[in-house]
């Protein structure tokens, strides 16, 4: 007897595999069973998916969900889009292990919340959270560079020395033991900048001894991407692990048309050392307001301002003027303060996003009260507008990206496939009306066209409906 059985429905597995006619059965126990169409099998509940498309649970491999999960349980932006499970701790920056010995969290740490947010001066006090939390999607959880030098650093300007790495190579140790799944950086942040090579690299040794990954928002992605490029998969090859790059783009419009080139030398790379990327589906990014990004060669949105939270929502140009001020002078007044940037060309977007080794991570800021729209629509811009509208790339290959690929990459255990005994994560969406409707205008709205959401095993949205089930976990690697 299974709990819930599914019919009729278009089975696309997550392995980039044309769609199958199966019937696919949930258990008690929160796990999948399939079978020949018209097997009979008993189940307590049976929905015809009347040819509608059944996938796996999407897998958002790039988010800073770390305190949202916990403060906002619900995830009603991640849940409607399909997404079952997050990566959180991206871009260097994680809530643990972190004991703030600051008045306030460090830039970018503060994307993830207030000083208060920050509450687990060990790994498994955030599992422990996570648990008890118990949200409506699971977690997998990356240590950030940047917070381990938080813990150690009161100068966060310059390189560690050899008692400060030994002391994060410590708290790395232990965090990796008690489950989490690898180390990412952010070299790109000025809190993490003036870190060489080498104190990276003697991080990655204990990511060797886990078997984790290392993912990184490299030193730039502006016109030395290529250095940038080389230095992350040196530091990868010295550890031996395998190599994730966040948010791949060429930034800045002297930058744009260059992804041929960079793709083509990241496949070079990846020729002898294991690689992947990701991407969202968007031509702006979104961050704190950085004055080494302040251009008047594309528009820059404001989405938050501590000293004037009355700009928020404004382009920067449109406050310079008001206030008769610089660009630069302008964003140092508004300081900290968010910002979207509208740096990357679309067809430079498209390519990467096409891309083989391409993930798909939606590096939305919950935290941010006026978010970029790829918090609420990523995933189904993704199937919308990219895979149906412009046919950039197959249904099976688009749910790929989403599912079985970022499963493997990231070595989530029964995550991202649709096959017997792996768990009931599965997404029922109408691939004729799924589309994004969230804006830059108004970011947070529901997409249109995922039906029915489930998490291990337990229905968790339902179309037009508020999230009704938390059943997610806090994924550990081993």
């Amino acid at each position: 007897m299974y709990q819930t059985l599914i019919l009729n429905a278009q089975v696309l597995d997550g392995s980039g595999s044309s769609a199958r006619h199966i019937d696919v059965a949930i258990s008690d126990t929160g796990k999948l069973s399939l079978f020949p169409p018209g097997n009979e099998t008993a189940a307590g509940e049976t929905i015809d998916a009347d040819g509608l498309c059944l996938a796996p649970g999407f897998i958002d491999v790039h988010t800073h969900d770390d305190t949202a999960v916990i403060k906002n349980p619900e995830m009603e932006n991640k849940i409607s889009q399909g997404v079952t499970t997050v990566i959180v701790g991206n871009c260097g920056i994680s809530a643990s292990p972190v004991s703030l010995n600051r008045d306030e969290p460090p830039n970018p740490m503060n994307l993830l919340g207030e000083r208060e947010d920050f509450l687990y001066p060990k790994f498994s006090d955030y599992v422990d959270a996570v648990r008890k939390a118990r949200p409506s999607v699971n977690v997998a959880a990356l240590i950030g560079h940047t917070s381990l030098r938080s813990n150690h650093l009161a100068d966060l300007f310059r390189p560690a020395n050899t008692d400060e790495i030994e002391a994060m190579r410590k708290e790395l140790r232990e965090s990796l033991k008690d489950g989490a799944i690898g180390l990412s950086s952010g070299l790109a942040y000025d809190t993490a900048y003036e870190a060489p090579d080498t104190e990276v690299k003697a991080l990655i040794e204990e990511v060797a001894e886990s078997g984790g990954v290392y993912t990184t928002h490299m030193r730039t992605e502006f016109d030395q991407i290529i250095n940038a490029i080389n230095e992350s998969f040196d530091i990868a090859k010295h550890g031996r692990v395998p190599l994730i790059i966040s948010h791949l783009k060429c930034a800045g419009a002297a930058n744009w048309g260059r992804s041929s080139e960079v793709l083509k030398h990241v496949e070079k790379q990846a020729e002898t050392h294991k690689f992947a990327c990701d991407c969202y589906p968007y031509s702006a990014s979104s961050s704190n307001l950085d004055p080494k990004q302040v251009t008047d060669k594309n528009d820059i949105f404001i989405t938050w301002s501590r000293p004037h939270p009355d700009q928020s929502g404004k382009l920067l140009a449109e406050i310079a003027e008001e206030w008769e001020l610089s660009l630069l002078d302008a964003a140092y007044k508004l300081m900290p303060a968010g910002a979207v940037y509208h740096c990357m060309s679309e067809e430079d977007m498209q390519k990467i996003l096409s891309y083989d080794r391409t993930m798909i991570g939606s590096d939305g800021l919950p935290e941010d009260p006026f978010p970029h729209p790829r918090l609420w629509g990523t995933f189904p811009r993704v199937l919308g507008r990219y895979c149906r509208d412009l046919n950039l790339f197959d249904l099976p290959a688009a749910i790929h990206k989403m599912s079985g690929l970022s499963g493997t990459e990231f070595g989530l255990k029964e995550r991202g496939f649709i096959a017997d005994g792996y768990k009931a994560d599965l997404v029922l969406f109408d691939p004729k009306k799924v589309r994004d409707v969230a804006t830059y205008e108004n970011p947070k709205q529901h997409s249109e066209g995922i039906q029915k959401v489930w998490v291990n095993g337990q229905l968790s949205y339902s179309s037009g409906e508020k999230a009704n089930g938390r059943a997610g976990e806090c994924i550990l690697r081993n």
